[in-house]
């Protein structure tokens, strides 16, 4: 069961605490009101013979023989006002309970609105936005302190989050001129100026070859993911013609791996990087050609759904079971280690297009393919 907030929290103890503090006060009165009335009864019982002496004194004179029907009438009178009195008591008592829930209700959630607020602005942190995501001073003590902690602790993100884009920008750099070296010599002997190399010497210079392209498309990867922030957003993109270029692009592959392509484009713009932009469609129909069954088909869709732009891809090969759809983004995780392998992939794909959806503050998701297979949503707000 979905636990209760704090707003309906505090709602529910004050309207019990205001009924409890009503039903008591309405006994108190009750009681004492009964004493009153049945006060008056004995004395009207008592009938009254004697008369005052006081001269200001007010009775009532009633003959002899309308006594009994008098006081009949009396007593029944009395019951009826006393079941009254009680029976409205406990309306009161509850109308003025409900009043009070509601007012509690309204004025704890006047009260509350600022944790709202940092609720809220903690769900926009990225971490890319963290200096965008720092609170204002609150006038609230309590959350005034929460504020100025939660600053910090957003300054400490961001210098832990620099030295790790920082560090993986220089260990890309690093690591590229020496594997650049590694591929001349390797290339070297690739080309046949060795031809007396034995038959495993030729394996293992290919083995070795074949694992230096890959370490040098990792380290490509790691480098274009650590420079995202530096590259430009503001061009305008035709998102029809530039999934045309990726298609013609990948028209090679797709015609080894016995796939079809298609485009199914509207005319529609977007602002954005178009290096960016052209990386995400490609790397995300690249695998879907990959990952598919010979045969089978790859569909790009681009449409304009209210005030946001959808670009789709679906393809029909294996699919992705429901548990793996959202960890298929993170680096390095692979759905079928042994196929991505075998196929050439470094792990880290999908986790460059989610970082350049990010970027360009839009969206992805990945759900099944009525028709098998997988499709892959990206949502740009525009």
């Amino acid at each position: 069961m979905k636990k209760m907030s704090l707003q309906w929290r505090l709602t529910c103890i004050i309207t019990i605490y205001i009924a409890v503090i009503c039903g008591c006060l309405t006994m108190l009165v009750y009681k004492n009101g009964v004493y009153y009335i049945d006060s008056l009864k004995e004395t009207v019982d008592a009938r009254g013979d004697e008369k005052a002496d006081d001269a200001d004194e007010i009775y009532i004179s009633i003959p002899e023989d309308n006594w009994d029907e008098f006081a009949n009438d009396f007593s029944v009178q009395v019951y009826n006002n006393k079941t009254d009195y009680r029976k409205n008591s406990l309306i009161i008592s509850a109308v003025l309970a409900l009043l009070g829930g509601v007012a509690t209700y309204f004025i704890s959630g006047h009260a509350l609105r600022p944790i709202r607020e940092f609720s809220d602005k903690i769900e926009e942190v990225q971490a890319q936005n963290l200096a965008d995501s720092r609170l204002e001073e609150n006038k609230v003590k309590e959350l005034n302190q929460l504020s100025v902690s939660y600053n910090k602790m957003l300054g400490r993100l961001s210098d832990a989050f620099e030295v790790q884009r920082q560090f993986t920008a220089n260990a890309a750099h690093e690591l590229r001129t020496p594997l650049a070296l590694m591929q001349v010599q390797l290339d070297s002997y690739n080309s046949g100026q060795h031809p007396g190399s034995d038959a495993d010497t030729v394996q293992t210079i290919k083995m070795v070859t074949e694992q230096n392209d890959r370490l040098s498309k990792m380290v490509k990867t790691l480098l274009d993911m650590s420079e995202l922030q530096t590259v430009g957003r503001d061009e305008t993109i035709m998102v029809d013609a530039l999934v045309d270029e990726v298609l013609a692009d990948l028209e090679p592959l797709a015609r080894e791996k016995h796939v079809e392509l298609t485009g199914n484009c509207e005319d529609i713009t977007i602002v954005g990087s178009d290096i960016l932009i052209y990386r995400l469609v490609y790397n995300l129909v690249e695998n879907a050609i990959k990952y598919n069954h010979p045969g089978g088909q790859v569909t790009v869709s681009a449409f304009r759904k209210e005030k946001c732009v959808c670009l789709s891809v679906a393809d029909t090969g294996n699919g992705i079971p429901e548990e793996l759809r959202e960890r298929v983004f993170e680096p390095f995780f692979r759905v079928d280690k042994s196929r991505s392998r075998a196929l050439g992939g470094v792990g880290l794909g999908l986790a460059l297009v989610y970082e350049i959806v990010r970027v360009h503050d839009g969206s992805i998701t990945v759900r099944p393919n009525p028709s098998g297979g997988t499709v892959f949503e990206v949502m740009f707000t525009q």
